[in-house]
């Protein structure tokens, strides 16, 4: 169960590994902008992120701009969404990959020049894929302890930089408005600085593994944000003080951050950073081999986050129909989608990586970025307009109110930078835009003939794919586990647990909060704490199991209706509900029951057990079966 700031963290790591290839492709066009041009994107990564914070609270489930757009529009523009996520994730893997052998020449220096670098690159690949195919989890703990070694060395480097490289005079100087750099290499630079973009999705992705999130969401962002803006704020600026803008022989302007090796340090900036702030012998040798290492390890995790993400974001797609059911199926030893690893982690990367055109591999993650990050934006802004009068979690600010709508200011300017974003890509970049709408164009394809001619659907409809119920799987794959104050939540979660320690089922727990009428739907009660607690406690009993669980804290008027929603969102098998010992009555035999499970068991999509503790060990250790009907989705 994850709270704001392994989230935050776990995000970090993501937009920390970007600043590490971002900055010297950035330079190479801003020249002496590039702080500039960093304030820019800090402003419209402010606003995005206040979207995705927002939209998450509001759909707490994985797909991040895919979901909103299903839930504000349709199939088709979820679709689009989807399809930029996935651009993204491909991007990452080829870029974070190309620069790792850059940061680890501080050990042999041929790996800064090709073919060795493109050679690296590729057999990390591979490597990262493989282990995903036999199994690999991601390790949430481990990256907290990345990302905060990663901001402190960040921070380090602008706090030796601003002591010994300090001049803003240069910065100034570093400009010559109109020629270095030209107005359209600056309006391109812009978009490459929004690659920090990347780890807005990351926290979305995690939202159904978080335990409250409408504190738990929020506050990750802000933390990210203020994060960011340290950072992006103040390293670029040192960057150009400790590298400036200088004519060279020809009589062009150029900045040694963005020329490409053996010159240059277009490819591994930070340390270019470290070999010019100043520093010399020991002291230089060693920062630069520590300096190295982490950049080397940061993006071997952040290529292996978008290997997961893209084997996420895929499972996802063919979960709704978007793309071939082929790319959920799972190995029927391994349990992992190696067919979808195969294509969309490994195949595609690696041609991108091929040519070992850094600036081509920078434009075509904005491109799909922009993308993707427009439409989450006009997704936000049609919930609200078409959701004008519903009871938000969590509403983000600024707004202003027009006609009965709280129009929200922030993802009106998103959208505005984001779209302007995409269109100064696609407009001034020929090959990013024939890979980008060749990308969009194929899949759209792809899109139309799967849904018109192989499962004859509407293309707007959303429709999710069944269950496959194998010979050698459980008969419960999805199962949700509420859990109550009052219950005693071990009796469930151990036949829960039972059921699923087998097959590697999933179990959803969800701890439902019941607000009043009187109070916000965000209001603190007492008994959060307690239902915190009992979170706490399933997940330990699931740890003793060896099951994945999923926890969830949710907000809501009714407990009954928001279980329900639960198991209809997670296409649930079975309820396991638990309850207290039933008092027979001697003439009705009938079960006393409660509101919450009285719901429960008229309007579940699947069947209901009740778990209750037996009163003798005579008694069954299973549960009384009160309704079999099969899943609706089966």
């Amino acid at each position: 169960m994850l709270g704001s700031p392994a989230l935050s963290s776990t995000a970090y790591g993501d937009v920390g590994s970007s600043i590490y290839y971002a900055l010297g492709v950035t330079a190479s066009l801003a020249l002496g902008l590039t702080p500039l041009v960093f304030i820019v994107a800090g402003i419209f990564f402010l606003t995005t992120s206040l979207t995705y914070a927002e939209g998450t609270v509001r759909f707490p489930e994985a797909g991040g701009s895919s979901s909103f757009a299903r839930h504000a529009f349709n199939e088709v523009a979820s679709f689009f969404a989807a399809w930029g996520q996935m651009l993204n994730y491909v991007v990452t893997i080829s870029i974070s990959a190309f620069f790792v052998p850059h940061y680890l020449s501080v050990f042999w220096g041929p790996l800064r020049t090709k073919p060795w670098d493109i050679i690296a690159g590729t057999v990390i690949i591979l490597l990262l894929v493989a282990l995903n195919i036999f199994g690999v989890r991601e390790a949430v703990k481990l990256n907290v302890v990345l990302a905060v070694l990663d901001f402190s060395t960040q921070l380090l480097l602008v706090i030796i930089g601003g002591s010994l490289v300090f001049h803003p005079g240069r910065l100034a100087s570093n400009v010559h408005w109109g020629v270095a750099p030209h107005w359209s290499g600056f309006l391109l630079a812009i978009p490459i600085g929004m690659i920090a973009y990347t780890g807005l999705e990351t926290i979305s992705n995690l939202a159904e593994e978080t335990r409250d999130p409408p504190r738990d969401v929020p506050r990750a962002y802000s933390i990210l944000r203020s994060g960011v803006f340290a950072i992006y704020l103040t390293l670029p600026a040192i960057a150009m003080m400790a590298l400036p803008v200088a004519k060279n022989a020809s009589g062009h302007y150029q900045t040694r951050l963005g020329l490409d090796p053996p010159h240059g340090f277009k490819n591994d900036p930070v340390l270019g950073i470290v070999s010019n702030v100043g520093l010399h012998g020991t002291m230089l040798s060693a920062l630069k081999i520590y300096v190295g290492l982490l950049a080397a390890t940061i993006l071997l995790i952040a290529t292996n986050a978008g290997i997961i993400g893209s084997s996420r974001i895929s499972y996802a797609m063919s979960s709704y129909r978007q793309i071939p059911n082929i790319f959920r199926r799972l190995h029927a030893r391994l349990r992992t989608p190696w067919l979808s690893l195969i294509f969309f982690s490994a195949t595609f990367p690696i041609l991108l990586m091929l040519p070992g055109k850094v600036n081509f591999l920078g434009t075509m993650y904005s491109f799909g970025a922009m993308l993707s990050f427009a439409i989450a934006n006009v997704s936000l802004i049609a919930l609200r307009y078409r959701y004008r009068d519903a009871e938000l979690a969590y509403k983000a600010r600024p707004n202003f109110r027009f006609r009965g709508v709280d129009w929200p200011l922030f993802a009106i300017v998103g959208l505005f930078g984001t779209a302007a974003a995409w269109l100064s890509i696609t407009i001034q970049e020929s090959n990013t835009r024939i890979a980008g709408f060749s990308w969009l164009v194929a899949g759209f394809a792809l899109f139309i003939v799967y849904r018109k001619r192989v499962l004859k659907i509407p293309l707007r409809e959303t429709t999710h794919a069944p269950a496959e119920i194998l010979p050698w799987q459980l008969e419960y794959r999805q199962i949700v586990v509420p859990v109550f104050a009052e219950a005693n939540v071990a009796i469930a979660m151990n036949v829960a647990c039972e059921l699923a320690a087998e097959r590697r089922s999933r179990i959803t727990v969800v701890a439902a909060l019941e607000v009043p009428l009187g109070f916000p739907i965000g209001a603190r009660l007492p008994e959060e704490e307690r239902l915190g607690e009992l979170l706490d406690e399933a997940e330990a009993i699931a740890e003793h199991y060896g099951v994945s669980v999923r926890p969830r804290l949710v907000r809501t008027r009714s407990a009954g209706e928001a279980i329900v929603a639960e198991a209809e969102h997670h296409h649930a098998e079975v309820v396991i509900l638990p309850a207290s010992r039933p008092q027979y009555r001697r003439q009705s035999r009938r079960m006393p029951l409660d509101a919450t499970t009285g719901h429960v068991l008229r309007r579940a999509p699947c069947r209901v057990l009740l778990a209750v503790e037996p009163s003798s060990a005579r008694e069954s250790r299973y549960p009384l079966d009160i309704r079999r009907r099969e899943p609706a989705n089966a």
